[in-house]
């Protein structure tokens, strides 16, 4: 079994992020959402996402529709689909993502509406 090596983590005004993994054609990451943040409302070009919640609750809209999520609940987002993610609860909302694609650089998110004033 090997151990798990961080490879970046990043502190956001929503929460933060740790890298689990990062490999050809896939990014694995720990995301962290602070109780009543939510992150911008985006899209990508070049890579899906597979959402997986191990804690917390939270909404997350695809394409203007919103459900509910808690720990278990998987999300699959296809490239190009507007999305977000909104904790609704009172501790942490934490989730894997998993990264599909060709490339998943932070200029791969076109920010459609943002809290934070990040706005693409």
């Amino acid at each position: 079994m090997r151990a798990m090596v961080e490879l970046e983590h990043d502190e956001r005004p929503w929460g933060s992020y740790t890298v689990l993994e990062d490999g050809s054609g896939h990014k694995v990451k720990n995301i962290s959402v602070h109780p009543g943040r939510r992150l911008s409302y985006q899209v990508h070009e070049r890579r899906s996402e597979h959402w997986f919640v191990v804690a917390g609750e939270g909404v997350v809209t695809l394409d203007g529709t919103e459900m509910p999520v808690g720990p278990g609940s998987a999300i699959d987002i296809p490239r190009r689909t507007a999305h977000r993610v909104e904790n609704t609860g009172g501790s942490p909302l934490v989730f894997i993502e998993v990264q599909h694609g060709e490339y998943f650089g932070e200029d791969d998110i076109v920010r459609l509406e943002d809290d934070f004033g990040r706005v693409s």
